[in-house]
């Protein structure tokens, strides 16, 4: 994967939205070229690994295209985290390298309080000054604009959200080859969605997270330009489709409901007609969400359904999808397989854990129980996820197997409560969870974030439970439902609902 060969084009490789801060494909190779033989002359090897705790700024790019062509991984660190767990990721990497910016400078200069073994020997710290760090990218300046002479492929070192604890370094054997040669998993889905070098690619996610690092890579990769949201708001989105005439996205369902609950008049004064595919993954989107979406911005938007493992993928275009409402497609990457708690395979529309077979080999890091927990018998592979699939061999997901709640002995999975609760107009964001009960084992209880604050009243509360009652079959609903400000959802839509669980259970 390279970029190379785009170095004469006038498009632009990079755009920051709202900075308009702007960076060509030739400066980004410079860039890139001059951090890796940096990386080269400080040791670093093929099979080593750089954590960069940065924000959505110009350099994310440069870091990781340096890291891919000198075979290393690069662990990108979550900005919302503690320096304790950033220091957690960068210790667990083994990383050898750390580079961070002057957002993250408070941050990167308590790292070394929960490092027992002290902090890496290169510490780069981007457009700020820190005692102990090189200033970036005033070190490269002296280094060679050009390639390193023994370019190896290199890959992301992902870690995990961390929702059910310490987050799982997800690693995956390097190809041991030149970049020009090396497999580029996403080719499939790239496909799909119909990216060439004449797309503008809109990622208004934080940078740190799987897919947008990977597809903003890509589509520069392929002579696309890609246009990065420093911070994500709705009307913000809409502009940066009109402003840079986007092409093509990838969202996340809860930007979805963002946009929609702007006032229809905010909403229709933004021309959207440039795009032309769009595509949305990371957490299920309610069926009454993406009809709303596909009415307002046509039947363009195609959903996806993998894993930062990559154990396997489905896939599903928008026409498609309003024949098969509410599914994610058939299989992209590897075979999926339904399992029940036993490990016997379910038959067309029962809902078990989802296994996939053939898709690409990964390993937790230093964390050989949990790698084999992953695998059944066959070597097949699990994320956790629950689903089913119908005669015709679409894949419909159900929920988190962590997620379900068994109440009275019954098994419920709150992402359709879930799913309704968000359609409501007054209703922005919601979260279902099994509390502790003395009779039942467990009750159901719901948690709303409100469009305006001032409707959190008892008053819509029991209005909202009676909505669902009227919809759902009472032993789904909550039982009680109270108002947070702002739920703990992470930027690619997943909820961190134990927080929730251990506040409701006290």
């Amino acid at each position: 994967m390279q970029i190379r060969q785009y170095v004469q084009s006038a498009k632009p490789a990079l755009i920051l939205h709202p900075s308009g801060v702007v960076i060509g494909f030739a400066e980004l190779e410079q860039r890139a070229n001059r951090l890796a033989h940096y990386f080269r002359e400080a040791g670093l090897r093929e099979g080593d690994t750089v954590a960069a705790i940065l924000e959505n700024n110009e350099h994310v790019h440069s870091v990781m295209w340096a890291a891919r062509r000198s075979g290393l991984y690069y662990a990108l660190i979550n900005t919302q985290l503690t320096a304790a767990e950033a220091a957690y990721i960068v210790d667990n990497s083994g990383a050898k390298a750390v580079i961070g910016s002057w957002a993250m400078r408070m941050v990167c200069e308590r790292l070394a309080d929960h490092l027992p073994n002290g902090l890496p020997k290169v510490l780069m710290m981007a457009d700020d000054e820190l005692d102990g760090w090189l200033r970036y990218p005033e070190c490269v300046s002296g280094q060679p604009a050009t390639p390193i002479s023994d370019e190896r492929e290199g890959d992301l070192l992902q870690y995990s959200s961390g929702t059910t604890g310490r987050p799982k370094g997800i690693r995956r054997e390097l190809p041991h080859l030149p970049p020009d040669e090396a497999p580029n998993i996403l080719m499939p889905l790239m496909n799909g969605v119909g990216i060439t070098s004449k797309a503008i690619y809109l990622s208004p996610a934080p940078l740190y997270h799987t897919a947008p690092s990977f597809w903003s890579m890509v589509v520069q990769s392929m002579g696309g330009t890609t246009v990065v949201m420093e911070k994500f708001d709705p009307e913000g989105a809409l502009e940066c489709i009109q402003q840079y005439g986007i092409t093509h996205g990838q969202f996340v369902p809860a930007m979805f409901v963002r946009m929609l609950k702007l006032p229809e008049t905010v909403r229709n004064s933004y021309d959207v007609s440039s795009l032309k595919r769009v595509v949305h993954a990371a957490a299920p989107c309610p069926i009454d969400i993406k009809k709303q979406m596909i009415q307002w911005w046509g039947p363009i938007i195609d959903e996806y359904y993998a894993s930062s493992e990559a154990v396997g993928a489905s896939f599903i275009q928008a026409q498609d999808w309003l024949d098969h409402p509410g599914s994610v497609g058939r299989p992209l990457v590897g075979v999926p397989h339904i399992l029940d708690d036993e490990g016997r395979e379910l038959p067309p529309g029962q809902a078990g854990e989802i296994y996939y077979e053939g898709g690409y080999s990964f390993s937790y890091l230093k964390d050989e129980a949990k790698t084999s927990a992953a695998h059944d018998t066959h070597g097949w592979v699990t994320v956790g996820d629950v689903g089913y699939l119908d005669e015709d061999g679409y894949l419909y997901l159900t929920d988190r197997r962590h997620h379900m709640i068994i109440s009275g002995g019954v098994n419920i999975y709150p992402q359709e409560a879930e799913d309704l609760l968000i359609t409501h107009p007054k209703v922005l964001d919601a979260a279902v969870f099994g509390i502790p009960d003395d009779d039942m084992g467990q009750s159901v209880k719901g948690v709303v974030q409100t469009v305006d604050p001032a409707d959190a009243t008892d008053e819509l509360a029991a209005e909202l439970l009676d909505w669902l009652r009227n919809r759902l079959a009472h032993y789904k609903c909550p039982r009680s439902l109270s108002f947070e400000a702002q739920l703990p959802r992470t930027d690619t839509g997943k909820l961190y609902k134990q927080e929730l669980v251990v506040k409701y259970s006290a």
